[in-house]
């Protein structure tokens, strides 16, 4: 239910917070004092075109924001918007240039969103826009609730037979004629023969690379090898010769003195080192013609790997398809076989579920009928007892055509007709009723549906246009009824439907300094009794009309005491 709303720069209003009761919550006021825009403001709390002339004249921005309550979060959770307290807070901001910013719970969204996501939330009755009795799929949702209620085993099993038919006309389709299956089995034999030929390893692309990045180097390792050994053991310029031209010098005066012969000596030790250390190095420059040979076959191996990862994917992935190939191939191998197999099955369902949607199609006319009854006695009460009312649903389809139109909920296609006036032929409601016709209308349906929806917060605008008297009190009545079980919203002018409120909240515009500026005021019972006197057209002319008011009051108050003890 709408807890709260908060409104600041929209059209006459300036700074505004109304608290709500869960029940019924009436708003009245003299013609043109706002409440129209109290309207406008709920309205763009549920996804109405915002334009920059609801913007209060000479501001540059102004928001609406409204607080929500619900047990059911199931909406918000769909639209991934956090909602566990059970509270929903929709914030719009407007701006002068047109601009709008909405936010649920911190979560910007589009106004498209915030409209798909309201409507399981609140309903206004007498704008067209935001009649969800106008579209036809509501109309069958509320006949199927009045039809069913909570026992809807028909339903159910119609689900599991439509989604295990649906299944099975897929598995058909996958197989495809004898042909297609051909074509596939060659192209599956291809695909497995090239994924297990391929023989990829799990991490072996990692390890490659990791190989080709030292082979690589080797080039570079290959040619210092040889500038050390050419240095080494050069032909004319290799320290080895040096060295053996010294020692050759030394060895002419070694034997003059030991010194020499020592120094001779360590040269011949370092002549043989280098000799050592040359040889290494050769053979180590022989070692990376192999690794040359490795490089080749390791880019080899990843072109490979890339080619076959570029068709069916990562490691993983490839190996999901070359699974769900080879339980394919099976499949098409003994294709001829399986699909005799689901031939019949699909034969068994479309029976089934012919009859099912037959069964559901049959309690769905017998319970129109009733509703229909009942919704043209609930019309005469309020007020259009000239008006008439069907349920209209084409032909049903043949077994042999009924697939063109079943569906998980049966192959009825329905729609809601009314007549509000005597010699009219009934139409499509879209096409002929009334912003005050469709409130009333509205009424009707849900006090005769019940519960038929999870709507928590209804709003009725222009309900009592062109009622009085009686009917004005039967359209009381009903509202306080429907109140019961869920929050209502009403703009009125009846003195009847006000001294019904719960919660009654006074519209009125005044002038200060800066302009003229719409106020709300929630009224005590001393301020409705006064309210309903001036609703009742009598006060200042007659002495009693307080008191009258009053007893109205009273009354009220005995009848919403009444249907809480029936409740």
């Amino acid at each position: 239910m709408l807890q709260r709303i908060t409104v600041h720069n929209l059209a006459l209003i300036r700074d505004l917070e109304i608290e709500f009761s869960p029940e019924l919550n009436v708003l009245s006021g003299e013609t043109g004092a706002g409440k129209s825009i109290i309207v406008d403001s709920l309205m763009l709390l549920i996804g109405a075109r915002y334009d920059k002339s609801m913007l209060k004249y000479g501001e540059d921005k102004g928001f609406v924001e409204g607080v929500f309550t619900c047990d059911d979060m199931t909406a918000a959770e769909n639209a991934g918007i956090d909602a566990e307290d059970g509270m929903l807070i929709v914030t719009r901001k407007f701006f002068k240039d047109g601009r709008n910013d909405i936010r649920v719970n911190g979560k910007q969204m589009t106004t498209a969103m915030l409209r798909e996501l309201m409507q399981s939330f609140v309903d206004i009755y007498g704008q067209n826009e935001y009649q969800s009795l106008l579209k036809v799929t509501e109309q069958r949702k509320i006949l199927d609730f009045f039809v069913f209620g909570s026992d809807d085993g028909a339903l159910k099993k119609q689900r599991e037979l439509f989604d295990a038919h649906k299944a099975v006309l897929a598995e058909m389709n996958k197989l495809g004629d004898e042909q297609a299956r051909a074509q596939r089995i060659d192209i599956l034999k291809y695909q497995i023969d090239e994924i297990e030929q391929a023989a990829v390893k799990e991490g072996e692309e990692d390890k490659l690379l990791e190989r080709r990045h030292i082979l690589m180097s080797a080039e570079r390792i290959k040619t210092a090898l040889a500038d050390s050994y050419g240095a080494i053991d050069g032909d004319e310029s290799g320290v080895s010769g040096q060295v053996s031209d010294a020692m050759r010098s030394l060895s002419a005066i070694s034997a003059l003195d030991d010194k020499y012969a020592s120094l001779h000596e360590r040269l011949r030790s370092v002549s043989i080192e280098l000799d050592d250390i040359a040889e290494c190095i050769k053979d180590e420059m022989e070692s990376l013609d192999s690794g040359e040979r490795e490089l080749d076959e390791v880019v080899a191996r990843l072109d490979k790997i890339r080619a076959i990862k570029s068709k069916y994917g990562a490691y993983d992935a490839m190996q999901r398809f070359l699974s769900e190939a080879k339980q394919e191939l099976d499949r098409a191998e003994n294709g001829a076989e399986l699909f005799t197999e689901l031939s019949a099955k699909e034969a068994k369902l479309r029976r089934e579920l012919y009859e099912n949607s037959a069964l559901i199609s049959e309690k769905r006319r017998s319970g129109a009928v009733v509703m229909q009854d009942r919704i043209m006695s609930e019309l005469c009460d309020l007020g259009m007892a000239k008006s008439k009312f069907e349920v209209r649903f084409k032909s049903e389809p043949s077994i042999d055509e009924f697939l063109k139109t079943v569906t998980a909920i049966g192959f009825d296609d329905i729609e809601f007709y009314l007549s509000p006036n005597a010699g009219m032929p009934p139409m499509p409601l879209a096409k002929i009723i009334s912003g005050g016709e469709m409130s009333r209308f509205m009424l009707a349906v849900k006090l005769v549906s019940g519960n038929g929806g999870s709507i928590d917060t209804m709003i009725f605008d222009e309900i009592d246009t062109g009622i009085s008297g009686a009917i004005g009190l039967s359209v009381a009545k009903k509202l306080c009824r429907l109140s019961r079980g869920r929050q209502v919203l009403c703009v009125t002018h009846l003195a009847q439907i006000a001294a019904m409120a719960d919660a009654h909240f006074y519209i009125d515009k005044y002038d200060d300094e800066i302009g003229t500026v719409t106020r709300v005021t929630a009224l005590d019972r001393d301020g409705q009794i006064g309210e309903v006197s001036r609703l009742s057209g009598t006060q200042g002319i007659s002495s009693s009309s307080d008191k009258n008011a009053a007893e109205m009051k009273s009354w009220a108050d005995g009848f919403k005491t009444e249907i809480s003890v029936k409740v």
